[in-house]
């Protein structure tokens, strides 16, 4: 199996800074104040909480992506920085602020989010120098829909040529509009990783696996959906593979379908089969559903691979 320091990803598109406030039952009325138990900074984004937690399971990570030029973009670029991330592919722009949501986490897990959609929506394929991609063995692409299917088309393309494997994540909900935005990408998806309502709200229908169906149909080569605290589905052309999630005690969901895409990734990177990478997708999850934010806890591969194992670590 390939070890994970020889996998080196680019992980590309939506980043973001999340304002998590642990401890809300209500907001308050008028200007009430209300006082809570933590206020916490994370990185966070389809391609930046993704590229967190690849590089915590060792692989070499490279971000690229839009932030602004104002405090809240020097603070995301130091937290990915100090995760091990290369952030020489992000750039800066003055015309707009750095993404950022604030989110409310409330003590069942649950967390409604004000969201900023900022600087991610001046990313376009034009601000990555290609070249750098040349040594990569992946590229995942977080947020489609924010450069359209043609540009994501051209980059995914690119990827392939030059023999990387690749996937793609959203960050919008699920309808068939969207699908239809992005649908030049798919065919140069090797890996296609939504939640469950985004994969039902683009094809509009009511089951996972006819809706799998539907996308293996548009080109992508396998879906991998997370369902929740039902856990993962992978779809093929050739099989159903369904993974149960982990038992725990749910602190925060903020970040574990970015979480289930890094351990999936990578899974398959080190040749994992597709079951084994949806298991491994399933316990970093559980990592970071156990505290807060996308960069919750201290864990490496070894200490998810024992944990999925249910083999007790110290």
């Amino acid at each position: 199996m390939t070890s994970p320091n020889e996998v080196s990803i680019a992980a590309v598109g939506v980043h973001v800074l999340d304002t998590h406030v642990i401890g809300i039952e209500s907001l308050p009325t008028g200007s009430a104040g209300q006082m809570v138990e933590t206020i916490r900074l994370s990185p966070a984004g389809t391609a930046g909480g993704t590229a967190v937690v690849l590089s915590r399971l060792g692989a070499a990570v490279r971000s690229h992506g839009a932030i602004g030029t104002d405090p809240l973009g020097d603070a995301l670029s130091a937290a990915l920085a100090r995760e091990g991330i290369d952030v020489t592919g992000l750039v800066r722009t003055d015309a707009a602020q750095t993404s950022a949501s604030v989110i409310p986490v409330r003590p069942n897990g649950d967390r409604p989010a004000w969201h900023c959609v900022g600087a991610n929506a001046a990313f376009t394929v034009a601000d990555i120098d290609l070249s750098t991609l040349d040594g990569c063995t992946h590229l995942h692409l977080g947020g489609p829909e924010f450069l359209g299917g043609p540009a994501a088309a051209e980059l995914l393309s690119y990827a392939k040529d030059k023999g990387l494997t690749t996937s793609v994540d959203l960050l919008a909900p699920g309808d068939p509009g969207i699908l239809e935005w992005i649908a030049a990408a798919l065919p140069y998806a090797d890996y296609l990783l939504p939640n469950d309502e985004q994969l039902l709200g683009l094809t509009g229908t009511d089951d996972l696996v006819t809706a799998s169906r539907a996308l293996l149909e548009a080109g992508v080569g396998c879906v991998a959906v997370t369902h929740g605290s039902k856990g993962a589905l992978v779809v093929t052309a050739d099989e159903v593979i369904t993974v149960p999630a982990f038992q725990i005690e749910v602190v925060d969901t903020t970040g574990c379908g970015d979480a289930f895409s890094a351990g999936f990734i990578l899974g398959r990177a080190q040749g994992r089969t597709l079951r084994d990478s949806a298991v491994l997708g399933c316990a970093t999850a559980a990592q970071v559903a156990q505290g807060l934010g996308t960069d919750a806890g201290s864990y490496d591969l070894a200490a998810v691979d024992a944990f999925a194992a249910g083999t007790p670590t110290r």
